[in-house]
């Protein structure tokens, strides 16, 4: 109840202390005893203590929280989900609800009470309850409440329900410290930097050496005689379906098309729009000393600290619609560009103002925006388009095989030879209709399925789903040497550099690890750079990361030797040092409130945790199945 009124009311009223319920209400499914009621009753879906959860609550977080589930999951529609899937939804909201009543019988037993005044100033302190004068209306109170269909007493208990959990966990959260020696020693750990000299050896900066004889290419040939075959090819026929396959398919009406560009009309006709800096002072003889500051300096930054309790901002791309004042909005936008303003009297104030940018107004007519309008409705439709036409596609294949797939539902299908790494005989990539993980998967299908299969729609990653014929294979045929010898010589050119290379490499790693510097070099293709700084805190990327996972743990002196797929590296720490001070002011202080939030969520997890064993809930899975069919999902009610 708690979480809906928060997502129902307003976005964050609830603050860091909601966010720590909702972290702890999924510590867990299966936390306490699991125990079905014996009863038939199906108004109480679980009981904590004394504390009861009533099937209507239930049934509530399920119309409110299911859809979004389910649009995360890809799925348009919930009720054409599975039971097994539809009950698995309702007992992950339901742990959270019981998390919740956990806490509330924890202060029950603890004698935390909320007065009615604590719950009176809650309400008014809505924005969601307040009218046009800025104060609590209780005419704008009931419209909401009936426009959610809450009665009074429902959100006066569901407000109750929450300050009781505040109270109760907020000590805790708010409560924790970190010590002074914790700090420094971390902040000492990450802050320590390291100086690293660094060689570059590129391996294809090593000359190239001339064609050798033939018996050292035979020789050669003969000792890697898989870099010289044929490789296995085979022919298959891949269909794929996916959001990237199905966009093109999805479609909008003029009308459509039309509704959104009127609902977004303020992004595609932008009024004039301005930066401005805004100074208000409390009187007139204030403003004209900020006035005369900020002619004279003509800086933001000083103008801003002439009178001391004068409000200053900044404002961005301000449009005439978001100045609240009209005599301000007038002058704002009537004043010239970059000339300090003011003051005017305002209803908050004397201001003294400048404009920095004019953004002259402009229009996106309606057949501009139609592109983008409609690419953004592909890429959000195209989810559950997906899963819509997955089931015709699986008895498209079932019925018919690859061989009839409707063009309607938007997948592409493509045949043809390629190699366990995804090439084609010509040796180059294999037009699939995918990339990354799904290609991958997809070669991987193909390599693993044998000829004559049927084919099976498979769910690969990103919401894909894919279907592979293997028609046949012709396997991998080692090249006679005459065949090979072209990329015989070539194989041969690029181990030579690369054994090149690793020689460098390994003879300045050798020096240098006995001297604890590197000496400059004057061989072609080796790079130096010195006194490169690394830390924890700011790693560097000039260095690669072959390197940079040996350094937290070297010292000055100490020397690494590494290579990637081209370069080979090698690299000494020349010093290292704690910098004085480590960190900023800012920064240590921003450290230290993040460690304090986190030891005070892991108090109130722990917490948590301890009220999970002392009060275990009580769940009567009948009543699962009757908040499932109130909610709409799960069948007739019982």
């Amino acid at each position: 109840m708690i979480s809906y009124l928060r997502r129902v009311l307003v976005e964050s009223w609830l603050g860091r202390v909601v966010a720590i319920v909702i972290f702890l209400a999924f510590v867990g499914w299966g936390i306490g005893d699991v125990i079905g009621f014996m009863s038939e009753e199906t108004d109480v879906v679980a009981r904590v203590g004394q504390h009861r959860i009533p099937t209507r609550d239930l049934a509530m977080a399920l119309r409110s929280e299911m859809p979004t589930i389910t649009q995360q999951m890809g799925i348009k529609d919930p009720a054409t989900m599975s039971p097994i899937m539809q009950g698995q939804i309702a007992h992950q909201i339901l742990q959270r609800l019981i998390a919740q009543a956990e806490l509330l019988e924890a202060a029950r037993q603890l004698k935390i009470i909320v007065p009615d005044s604590a719950i009176r100033e809650e309400v008014f302190s809505l924005p969601y309850f307040k009218g046009p004068t800025g104060q609590f209306d209780r005419s704008v109170f009931n419209q909401r409440l009936s426009a959610q269909g809450l009665s009074e007493q429902q959100v006066l208990d569901m407000i109750r329900d929450d300050l009781t959990v505040r109270t109760l966990l907020q000590p805790m959260a708010q409560g924790a410290t970190v010590s002074t020696t914790l700090l420094d020693t971390l902040v000492n750990y990450g802050a320590k930097t390291r100086l690293v000299d660094l060689v570059s050896i590129p391996v294809a900066a090593q000359p190239a050496q001339p064609e050798p004889d033939t018996a050292t290419l035979q020789r050669y040939y003969a000792n890697h005689p898989w870099q010289f075959s044929t490789p296995e090819l085979r022919h298959a026929r891949i269909v794929v379906l996916s959001a990237q396959t199905v966009a093109d398919t999805i479609t909008m009406d003029d009308a459509q098309l039309k509704h959104v560009y009127e609902e977004q009309s303020s992004r595609y006709n932008v009024p004039e729009t301005r930066d401005i800096q805004l100074i208000t002072a409390p009187s007139e003889a204030d403003a004209l000393k900020i006035a005369d500051t900020w002619k004279e300096k003509g800086d933001w930054k000083a103008a801003q600290t002439v009178v001391k309790g004068a409000a200053a901002v900044e404002m961005p791309g301000a449009r005439p619609t978001t100045v609240p004042s009209d005599i301000l909005k007038q002058a704002l936008f009537q004043a010239p560009l970059t000339q300090v303003t003011g003051p005017i009297k305002t209803e908050m104030g004397w201001a003294v103002f400048r404009v920095t940018k004019i953004t002259p107004a402009h229009s996106t007519s309606l057949a501009d925006a139609k592109p983008e309008i409609l690419q953004q409705y592909r890429a959000a439709m195209a989810p559950s388009v997906v899963t819509e036409r997955r089931r015709q596609l699986q008895d498209a294949i079932a019925g018919k095989g690859l061989d009839a797939i409707p063009d309607t539902l938007g997948a592409a299908a493509i045949s043809g030879s390629l190699d366990a790494q995804g090439n084609t005989a010509e040796k180059q990539p294999a037009p699939i209709p995918a990339s990354g993980k799904v290609r991958d998967a997809i070669i991987h299908q193909v390599f693993t399925q044998n000829t004559g299969d049927n084919p099976n729609l498979i769910e690969g990653p990103d919401n894909t789903w894919f279907a592979v014929a293997v028609d046949s294979i012709t396997p991998a045929t080692p090249r006679t040497f005459e065949q090979a010898r072209a990329d015989v010589v070539a194989a041969w050119q690029a181990a030579t550099r690369h054994h090149t290379a690793d020689q460098q490499a390994t003879a300045l790693f050798l020096a240098a690890r006995q001297k604890g510097s590197i000496t400059d070099q004057n061989t072609a293709g080796v790079q130096i750079v010195r006194d490169i700084p690394f830390s924890l805190a700011k790693p560097n990327k000039a260095l690669p990361p072959e390197v940079v996972s040996y350094l937290s743990h070297m010292q000055a002196g100490q020397a690494v030797m590494a290579e990637n797929a081209d370069t080979f590296f090698v690299a000494v720490v020349s010093k290292v040092f704690v910098p004085n001070p480590p960190a900023s002011a800012d920064m240590l202080q921003k450290l230290k409130n993040n460690l304090a939030q986190a030891y005070g969520d892991d108090l109130a997890a722990s917490y948590v945790q301890a009220l999970n064993k002392r009060l275990p809930p009580h769940i009567n899975n009948a009543a699962i199945q009757a908040a499932l069919s109130a909610a709409g999902f799960g069948g007739p009610a019982q």
